[in-house]
């Protein structure tokens, strides 16, 4: 929804997790992960079965939308959203209109809710992310997103992290919109599940990570698209601010189009929960092993299979890493990765899309080891060379001074 669309974008993203451990002995085999990322807003909606959402992080918003011709009438109370008493929010669409509602058209056909942070949370940088499962049906349009502050649409910016036109069950949607490049020019790009599958039927996991000067997209871990100001054309990138949270079910408007006969009413908007994580610096942290030198992109080349290396520590993108509470470490967007799954001892480690996968979970112990769990070996700086540019490996852990990392 774009705020002529006046309330539409989807929020945050990028990620800022910032893991600060300290040395003891090497432990066998090794299984302490640390992580101080810190969780600024999180919701897991635990609570009865018909109570409201907790007020202290959420308001409901009341009143229809005519600048996106949507069709419903947002409400206030628990009908509309409530707590399911497992572990959810509700968000309900339906067709009726039990209080005589006016909406921009005439009398309210459909009510709904929509629910945001703002007054009450905000986040510059971090990773945001919703675990939800979304409706069916021609005129459904549920989203996730957020708007900068103070609002002023399109000038002071919409993320949206997640939407869904019903027309389209198996692909979502992340957009930026801004000035000159708002509402059906917002900046963006689609999502799809593989063989025809379809988002309502099963949760996952949208999410952006969120930095200065870039946005990155992913769902389920799988990253697919990211956003500079250099996607732009000079026009202004004003996502360097404080933005707030919105969930919302809308039913109609221009993109989806509306609601027609095959339409099956009520739809539900089913959120298990919404995070933001953030750390300690806006754009990650660094990683320094080995005579005091840090884990580094090969040319900050954002490309798949970039090579990671050891390389004087220069406070750029490339040695700019974050660590996700999925156990995945990224950089320029893109994961740390264990070449072709490899689990041998000299598996070259470089950067790839981020796909859910062992070769991209990472563990980092007390004994200062970054261990992939899936190869039982550790992060190894290749012939214990301190020289710029010496590539990185897996390798069995010896507790060598090559294989010892200090995250943040």
């Amino acid at each position: 929804m774009a705020a002529s669309r006046l309330l539409r974008g989807c929020l945050l993203a990028a990620l800022s997790s910032v893991l600060l451990v300290s040395g003891t002995a090497h432990a066998d085999p090794p299984a302490v992960s640390v992580s101080a990322a810190a969780v600024t807003f999180s919701d897991t909606f635990d609570g009865p079965a018909g109570a409201a959402v907790d007020s202290s992080k959420w308001q409901i918003e009341t009143g229809d939308n005519v600048n996106n011709h949507e069709r419903q009438y947002y409400t206030s109370g628990t009908r509309n959203a409530a707590l399911d008493g497992q572990g959810h929010l509700v968000i309900t669409a339906r067709k009726e209109n039990p209080a005589n509602y006016q909406c921009w058209y005439g009398t309210c056909q459909y009510t709904s809710a929509r629910l945001n942070t703002s007054g009450k949370f905000t986040a510059q940088y971090g990773h945001v992310e919703a675990r939800m499962k979304i409706p069916r049906g021609q005129g459904m349009w549920p989203a996730f997103w957020m708007l900068g502050t103070p609002v002023n649409w399109p000038d002071s910016g919409e993320i949206d992290i997640m939407e869904n036109v019903g027309f389209e069950p198996s692909t979502v949607h992340g957009t930026i919109h801004g000035p000159g490049y708002s509402g059906s020019g917002g900046i963006g790009a689609g999502y799809s599940l593989p063989n025809g599958q379809a988002f309502a039927d099963a949760f996952h996991t949208f999410a952006v990570d969120w930095a200065p000067d870039s946005i990155t997209w992913s769902v389920d871990g799988t990253v697919y698209q990211r956003r500079t100001p250099a996607d732009l054309g000079g026009r202004t990138w004003v996502f360097n601010k404080p933005f707030f949270l919105i969930l919302n079910l809308a039913v109609g408007g221009y993109w989806p189009g509306d609601p027609d006969a095959s339409t099956a009413f009520p739809q539900q908007l089913v959120v298990d929960h919404v995070s933001v994580t953030t750390g300690d610096t806006a754009t990650g942290a660094a990683i320094r092993g080995l005579a005091g030198k840090c884990v580094d992109v090969a040319g900050a080349n954002p490309a798949n299979e970039t090579a990671v290396q050891l390389y004087d520590c220069n406070g750029t993108a490339a040695q700019q890493w974050t660590v996700g509470s999925d156990g995945t470490i990224r950089a320029l967007g893109k994961c740390l990765d264990a070449a072709a799954g490899g689990t041998a001892d000299g598996t070259a480690v470089q950067l790839y899309d981020c796909n859910g996968s062992g070769a991209q979970r990472w563990t980092v112990t007390g004994a200062r080891d970054i261990v992939n769990p899936q190869a039982d070996k550790c992060l190894d700086v290749t012939g214990n060379n301190s020289a710029n540019g010496t590539r990185l490996q897996l390798w069995t852990c010896t507790g060598g001074a090559n294989q010892k990392w200090t995250v943040g």
